[in-house]
């Protein structure tokens, strides 16, 4: 036993000792993170630093011990590798789903997309009725009062807005315009800031500085813009990546001079950029850790590093596909912890999600009151003590991500165990697959193991019936709905504004570009509304518009 924990346990021994400080000795011996907060005498911080679509392979930790195919050879971020020198790589940490807004969500209530209804990017389900049982900041609140919250950076959640999730200091419901464009919404934000990174940083350092000058515990969750198009970073960034030997992902279009760079290639297809965006997002993170230990708070705060889904810049190697797919690589992220009583150094490959995360801090804030039943995660707190010996007791057993994505591939998956099953909720075609072996989901076991199949589809559809989860019929008819209820009327129109527009300045190049996506916009528009039409009703011929 360490000498300084030895101490403190002797020092509450008694032989007259209560049943209270009995139970807080145990818990003492056999909590590392609940004993390193008693010594200090601190309640613990947590700060999340929230990226948005940054791949699982796309920092220069590598995510699996001793296999660098898991980590970029081209992006470099010193500041991630610094959190996992301090802290654990969690190998198989996963977003609720393979977009944004459900996912923070999600986080936000440590329920299922399915369970809250919110399992796509339309919001009409949720803003039917409000299923959230409790939030982040309010459970901590529960847990403590004295806890102050905070949320900078992207929301992108419309079933509610930051303060009424009890936030009490945030900068507004922001989507992903503010991370290119000024409050005016049509002057790009300035040069010396891309996608915010840096005043995002700035509020972030400021509120935490204001909390431990007023000796409150808080709860920061810092949403990135970046890694989000449109791609923006400093010049001064750009240049040095302009010099660093290629990496595998290099392409001929990335050694163009940039002022030959053509626009839509520098906002989202141009490597130099992306990588400086992470780079400058690195950089600001840094400052952000350099700040927590100049506070005098390191010891007793949490710090989680994540992402809201994959990205993956030209692909997610070794991992399968992306954002917008719930093959590993639109769902598995890269996410890495330090805090009390977690070992430095430490990688852990235990099954983790995001909606794990409320009951993880709950817990770890000194959270004791039972909460809500219909939460579906559980706290984390003997992964981050115990690494891969340790256990996630959650509510609902097996991880379940349901997505049925109207514009692209509907689709549903189960993962118990090492074993992962996904559907696709259009062909009914079922796949399997063993990842403790197969991580880039590769070989298809379905036809050789058939009733664990049949037993995994009973479980998953089990699962969504009994939260009433949203079919990919009814995320169509609502869309739909949307369509024919003003989209492709207002994308027409904005289209032919814009073509107004160049004809009077034709060497506009950023009108020019502007148009090209309007037009796209409204071609995209107009094929799914003859695709989502056909496909209802191929579902209600079939008999399956009502089934997951």
């Amino acid at each position: 036993m360490p000498a300084k924990l030895q101490a403190t346990t002797m020092k509450i021994s008694s032989p007259m000792l209560s049943p209270f400080i009995r139970s807080l000795k145990a818990l003492i011996f056999f909590s590392p993170a609940l004993s390193s907060v008693i010594i200090s005498g601190k309640t613990p911080n947590f700060v999340l630093v929230y990226m948005d679509d940054l791949g699982w392979a796309e920092t220069s930790v590598p995510m699996i011990k001793g296999r660098a195919d898991t980590g970029s050879d081209f992006n470099q971020t010193p500041n991630v590798e610094r959190l996992a020198r301090e802290g654990m790589v969690l190998s198989a940490c996963y977003s609720p789903s393979a977009l944004c807004a459900p996912s923070r969500n999600s986080l936000l209530h440590g329920m299922t997309p399915s369970r809250l209804r919110y399992t796509v990017l339309s919001a009409v389900e949720a803003q039917k009725e409000y299923l959230g049982q409790i939030t982040i900041p309010q459970a901590l609140k529960k847990a403590n009062s004295d806890y102050v919250t905070a949320h900078f950076g992207k929301w992108h959640n419309e079933s509610i807005k930051p303060t009424e999730a009890g936030y009490d200091v945030t900068d507004g419901p922001n989507g992903n315009g503010p991370g290119d464009f000024d409050d005016d919404r049509k002057t790009h934000i300035p040069d010396d800031d891309p996608k915010r990174i840096f005043s995002l940083t700035e509020k972030s350092v400021d509120f935490m500085r204001e909390q431990v000058k007023a000796d409150k515990p808080f709860y920061l969750q810092l949403s990135h813009y970046a890694m989000h198009i449109w791609h923006d970073s400093l010049r001064e960034t750009r240049e040095k990546y302009k010099l660093l030997p290629k990496g595998k992902k290099h392409q001929k279009k990335d050694d163009l001079a940039e002022e030959d760079i053509p626009l839509a290639t520098y906002n989202h297809g141009w490597i130099i950029n992306y990588a400086a965006m992470l780079d400058d997002t690195d950089r600001a993170f840094g400052r952000l850790l350099d700040a927590i230990e100049e506070l005098g708070i390191k010891e007793h705060t949490y710090v989680v590093f994540t992402s809201d889904n994959g990205g993956g810049f030209r692909g997610n190697h070794p991992l399968k596909s992306g954002k917008g797919s719930l093959y590993e690589g639109g769902i598995r992220m890269p996410t890495f912890v330090r805090g009390p009583g977690i070992k430095k150094g430490s990688y852990c490959k235990v099954p983790v999600v995001q909606w794990d995360f409320l009951q993880t801090f709950y817990d770890l804030g000194g959270g004791r009151e039972p909460l809500p039943a219909d939460l579906d995660g559980g706290s984390l707190r003997d992964v981050f003590e115990k690494g891969n010996k340790g256990r996630v007791k959650r509510n609902t057993k097996e991880l379940i991500f349901h997505f049925p994505w109207h514009t692209g591939v509907a689709e549903s998956v189960i993962r118990s165990g090492k074993y992962k099953l996904r559907k696709d909720l259009d062909s009914l075609k079922m796949e399997l697959f063993d990842l403790g072996k197969d991580l880039g989901e590769n070989t298809d076991l379905a036809s050789e193991m058939p009733e664990l199949v049949r037993k995994l589809d009973r479980k998953r559809s089990a699962y969504l019936d009994s939260v009433n989860a949203e079919t990919v019929t009814l995320t169509r008819r609502n869309y739909v709905e949307l369509l024919k209820g003003g989209w492709i009327e207002n994308g027409k129109n904005r289209l032919a504004k814009l073509k107004a527009e160049l004809s009077a300045d034709p060497d506009n190049k950023q009108k020019a570009f502007q148009v090209g996506v309007s037009q796209n916009h409204v071609d995209f528009q107009d094929r799914q509304l003859e695709r989502s039409t056909r496909l209802i009703k191929m579902h209600e011929q079939r008999g399956t518009a009502d089934k997951n």
